[in-house]
Formats: structure tokens, sequence, C-alpha cells
């Protein structure tokens, strides 16, 4: 009888030890969550009709592709959907902008998004992350701009 009572105490004991290391141990880790799916570009929205302002400072806009440092390069050109915007395009992005003319004579081309702006004055361009805070690309220059500042340098 001693034996038997023996090896239930120990059997108990062994029980009584692997619950209380399972209630210590680690708690296991939920399963992993799917990956989220990629949220598709949102439908561009219809853009309100360009005025008369905006219509002048899209005739001043610069057009076709401009080289900036670092052999980068950003390409401008008519938006084919609305008249008096235009699209930037800077490696594999595009964005549609508004141009618009400022009291110092530089033109802005803003984001309809409010993303980006593409500076432009006569001698050369930049890129802006307006969000950000950043420039994403400097020291752009169209032929016209580079003509241009040949032509100051004489």
């Amino acid at each position: 009888m001693k034996l038997k009572s023996t090896l239930a105490i120990a059997a108990a004991l062994c029980l009584g030890a692997t619950a209380a290391l399972a209630q210590n141990a680690a708690p296991a880790k939920p399963a992993a969550k799917p990956a989220a799916a990629k949220k598709a570009a949102p439908a561009p929205a219809t853009l309100p009709a360009a005025d008369a302002d905006q219509l002048a400072a899209a005739d001043r806009t610069l057009l076709g592709e401009y080289q900036c440092e670092f052999s980068q390069s950003i390409d401008v050109s008519m938006n084919p959907k609305s008249n008096g915007y235009v699209d930037v395009k800077h490696q594999k992005q595009v964005w549609t902008m508004k141009p618009v003319l400022s009291s110092t004579g530089a033109l802005r081309l803003e984001d309809v998004k409010g993303q980006t702006l593409l500076l432009q004055i006569a001698n050369k361009s930049m890129l802006m992350d307006q969000k950000a805070g950043r420039r994403v690309v400097d020291g752009c220059v169209h032929e016209k701009q580079k003509a241009a500042a040949l032509a100051a340098a004489k």
C-alpha cells in the first residue's frame, strides 16, 4: 500500500508542477494576422474648372523634361483630362498640379492633393514635399531655363 500512496503522491506533484509551469510560461503568441491588402488608389476626383488666371499660369509652365541634380529628372506635361492642369512625373510618381502665378513672378505648380509643390523660377526649378517640409529634387533645369541663364551670363 505504501508504494501505491507514494506513486499517487509523486503523480500529484508532477501534475501540480506541470500546471504551475504552464501558468508561469509566457502566453502563446496570437496567430499572425493575414497581410493587409494594399489599398487601391482612389479614383481621381473631378477637378474644378480652371479660371483665367490658372489658364494664364498654365501657358507659362515650361513643359517637357527637366534635368536635375544627382542625375535625376522630372517631366511636366499638360493633364490630358483637365484643361489648365499639368502632370508632374518624378521616378514612378505622378502628381496632378494646378499652376499658380505668384506676386514675385515665380510659377507655383501646386499638387491638387496638397502633398507636393513644383516651384519654377527663371533659372531653375525644385520639387518639394510640403507635408514633410523637404526637397524631393532640386536644381532642375528646363532647356528654356538653361538658355535664359546663358543669355543672362553674357
